[in-house]
């Protein structure tokens, strides 16, 4: 296997264009979200109680005690997060490509789903050993998955939250990216670095186990994604890994005496 991912460019994009336009993909998406949970990183290592004892709260009430607002708003969020993956689908198509580059398609759901499902068995179970290990040491927030009211849509809602932050990020951070990072000459190494340490950035406001979790998982993505040429898998994986978490902690918290609350 080779240690470069070079592609040619697309034909009228020179290099100057193409990195211009990840910045600015970047700064519509995940690279804003990496920036701001630095920033709220450092506001929690700076605040006067321990990490421990401050909460990451993954999807709370946008409307409280208005629960048609809420679901109103909580789909709308969901809806317009997914506007960054609709420009690089258009990029794609600009330059004589298709999203289906990237292998996010419905061409291979078996496969796909399969696949998704092992990764996620791997995976899942590691990273809450980790997280439980790095807010036992005092180096992680106590993350809440869920803070939604008890009615009818909560289920539903936070299974679509897990499916747009799978779509977001694995088409955005593993194909993108990749892609854009081989077109404008970067080793592969180089590229793995970059999309894994981005995944872990944005999840920076987790603490120092949410971001060393998401940069081993950046990297298996990765390197699954060159094996399969395909980031459906990883969606699929993703949407897996999450909706447990969050709708495992609906109905855990607060009944088990592991599970940080």
């Amino acid at each position: 296997m080779t240690t470069t991912q070079t592609l040619p460019a697309p034909s009228g994009l020179s290099r100057r264009l193409l990195g211009q336009e990840t910045l600015i993909v970047l700064g519509l998406s995940l690279g804003a979200s990496a920036l701001y949970a630095y920033i709220s990183f450092v506001s929690s290592l700076t605040a006067p109680t321990a990490l421990k004892t401050q909460t990451a709260n993954l999807n709370g009430s946008l409307a409280p005690g208005r629960p048609w607002v809420d679901l109103s708003l909580q789909l709308f969020n969901i809806g317009t997060a997914l506007v960054p993956v609709a420009l690089v689908g258009y990029l794609l198509l600009r330059e004589g490509s298709s999203i289906r580059a990237l292998g996010f398609d419905l061409t291979r759901p078996g496969f796909d789903l399969s696949r998704g499902l092992l990764v996620a068995a791997g995976i899942g179970g590691s990273g809450l050993a980790l997280y439980l290990g790095a807010h036992a040491a005092g180096v992680n927030l106590t993350v809440v998955p869920s803070s939604l009211p008890d009615v009818w849509w909560r289920i539903p809602v936070l299974i679509l939250s897990a499916a747009q932050n799978a779509v977001v990020e694995e088409v955005i951070v593993v194909g993108y990216l990749t892609r854009r990072l081989g077109q404008l000459g970067w080793s592969w190494p180089a590229t793995v670095a970059a999309s894994s340490l981005l995944r872990g950035s944005y999840h920076l406001y987790q603490g120092v186990g949410g971001f060393v979790g998401n940069v081993v998982m950046g990297v298996i993505f990765c390197l699954l994604y060159r094996r399969w040429r395909r980031v459906a898998p990883l969606a699929a994986a993703h949407t897996l890994i999450d909706s447990v978490a969050f709708v495992g902690y609906v109905l855990l918290a607060g009944h088990v005496s592991w599970l940080p609350t």
